[in-house]
């Protein structure tokens, strides 16, 4: 990738790739006795945070949480592992991809997929104000592709803000006050 003056040079997909590993227990559970959904997006938003804030060299926050898909319920002493990835980055912002996998502690079975999010974060300074992320540089085929779909989510993200706005706009000029 050829460096333009005064952009920040980029970064690989692995220098910010992390994995939050974590035992359910009984304190996790919802009434239906699994491991309730509200936990999971926390390890989730905990995991992403952590790669958009090493990707950014700093603090970022949550923009937004797309797509959260929930595949296969998580149970009590299940060891729980939250895989993220920085798949996007755009001037301040960058979209973390996390899968959520889940074993049981105590065996050797492989890991099975429970979940996967996209999430939105934007990098800001110390005032609170967006700052300028380096790129991300995919480093394999998966990873290229993970940063094509991102690009959509993103076309997709914005074409619905507008679709949204356009119509409150039209309902408000019609008198309609919601």
């Amino acid at each position: 990738m050829t460096e333009i003056p005064g952009e920040l040079p980029g970064k690989p997909t692995s220098a910010s790739r992390t994995t939050l590993s974590h035992i359910m227990t009984g304190n996790d559970t919802n009434l239906l006795g699994t491991v309730h959904g509200g936990v999971i997006m926390k390890l989730v938003d905990d995991a992403a945070g952590a790669v958009a804030g090493r990707h950014s060299g700093g603090p970022a926050v949550t923009a937004s949480m797309d797509e959260m898909v929930f595949l296969e319920p998580v149970r009590v002493g299940d060891l729980v592992h939250v895989k993220a990835q920085c798949n996007w980055t755009g001037r301040s912002s960058m979209e973390i991809g996390v899968r959520v996998l889940a074993e049981r502690w105590n065996e050797s079975t492989p890991a099975t997929q429970v979940g996967t999010a996209y999430l939105v974060f934007a990098a800001v300074d110390a005032e609170g104000k967006p700052r300028t992320v380096p790129p991300v540089l995919p480093e394999t085929d998966r990873d290229k592709r993970r940063y094509q779909e991102a690009q959509i989510r993103r076309t997709h993200r914005l074409a619905r803000r507008r679709a949204i706005k356009e119509l409150r706009e039209r309902r408000a000029a019609e008198g309609f006050d919601d």
